[in-house]
């Protein structure tokens, strides 16, 4: 089997390294430190995704009639590694990027698509996507939030949590309950955030400026067009959203990155000859080697037109383990680096320390990997 990228993937990623030499600022390193939910970095990422856009790289994998390049699987996570590793200068735009308007294009209603698709190509909108609730994290099915159809408009009332992006975004991909079907009973609902009745509030936390809320829905009133597919489908367009959400997010590209420098930083002071360090820079560098094969593995099944299915817990569950190791190792051999001493090293930390909560708590995909991967019996035998 032959593991090699091809001239034509190597020619992209050195496309895409020559753009962001040629396009972040000499501070860069420095000034991502804010973090990709911040007000600084937001503000840059719309005027970074713009150059983007005109020259083609910030959705080159998205079909040609959508107004891609028509690349492939394997481009797209050449995209996000080089965008991760710099520290994901698109802010949160990486989400329109990587599922919001691909299912936006599979499922919108044509106005629909006239009204947010060129936002996002354009890269000028931000979104955040309403799922958890503060009785409802991963398990989606318990999500409580209501929307009643009266009159051709949506009444909406509830309350989501840990909402990344939302003190900013423009539209909010919201989950609601129409019904009480715990599953065929959930909507989705594309909600402007600055519809009256909506509440932020801004939950203080150790990853960075503004990357977590809660958002409150009090009455909020929104046309019945604002519907994205059918009542009850929601449960359909999630999973095929979620399937584009997590190839996409290379967070142990990042991870291999930091460790490679947290290493540079004990072997320029002559610290890194003990037994102890090298024994837990290998071990870290084992893990993100393992996540990074697991995740190219769920690549490829793409490119073959297979369906990506549990295995993809396996491989996020991976990138938890790398990520926390790293994170460790820094705090344990170089904690200066956080202190000031490497604003990449503390770049990394910031977003390293949630990787076991975004895109699904780690707990949850240990779950679906015990039941679905190992198939262990859900009581005692």
């Amino acid at each position: 089997m032959d593991f090699a990228w091809t001239d034509e993937q190597q020619a992209f990623r050195q496309k895409l390294k020559d753009f962001l030499a040629e396009n972040l600022p000499d501070d860069w390193e420095k000034f991502s430190e804010h973090g990709p939910a911040s007000p600084a970095l937001t503000k840059f990422a719309r005027e970074f995704c713009a150059k983007l856009a005109e020259n083609g790289m910030l959705f080159p994998h998205w079909p040609v009639e959508m107004g891609g390049e028509g690349l492939g699987p394997w481009e797209q996570q050449i995209l996000a590694e080089e965008m991760w590793i710099a520290g994901e200068p698109r802010g949160g735009q990486y989400m329109n990027v990587n599922w919001i308007g691909p299912t936006l294009e599979k499922y919108g209603s044509e106005e629909q698509k006239t009204r947010y698709l060129k936002p996002i190509t354009d890269g000028a909108t931000l979104w955040c996507q309403g799922f958890s609730e503060p009785d409802a994290g991963s398990d989606l099915a318990s999500l409580r939030t209501r929307a009643e159809l009266s009159d051709g408009n949506y009444v909406i009332n509830g309350q989501k949590i840990w909402t990344s992006y939302a003190g900013l975004a423009d539209t909010c991909f919201l989950l609601t309950r129409t019904s009480d079907d715990r599953k065929r009973g959930i909507t989705i609902l594309l909600v402007p955030m600055d519809t009256p009745g909506i509440t932020v509030r801004q939950i203080p936390s150790l990853i960075g400026e503004g990357d977590i809320h809660e958002v409150f829905f009090d009455d909020v009133t929104v046309p019945e067009s604002a519907r994205l597919g059918e009542e009850g489908q929601a449960w359909e367009i999630i999973a095929y959203s979620l399937r584009n959400e997590r190839l996409g997010i290379p967070r142990f590209y990042l991870a291999r990155a930091a460790l490679d420098r947290a290493v540079a930083m004990l072997q320029e002071r002559n610290d890194f000859s003990g037994e102890i360090v090298r024994a837990e820079a290998s071990r870290c560098a084992a893990l993100c080697e393992a996540a990074r094969t697991a995740s190219y593995a769920i690549v490829q099944k793409r490119v073959d037109g297979l369906q990506v299915g549990s295995e993809s817990s396996s491989a996020r569950f991976a990138t938890v383990m790398c990520e926390r190791a790293v994170c460790e190792f820094v705090v344990e051999f170089v904690p200066e680096a956080l202190a000031g001493a490497s604003p990449y090293l503390k770049m990394h930390h910031q977003r390293g320390i949630v990787a076991g909560v975004a895109a699904g708590a780690a707990e949850i995909q240990l779950n679906i990997i015990a039941s679905e991967v190992l198939e262990l019996p859900r009581e005692p035998r």
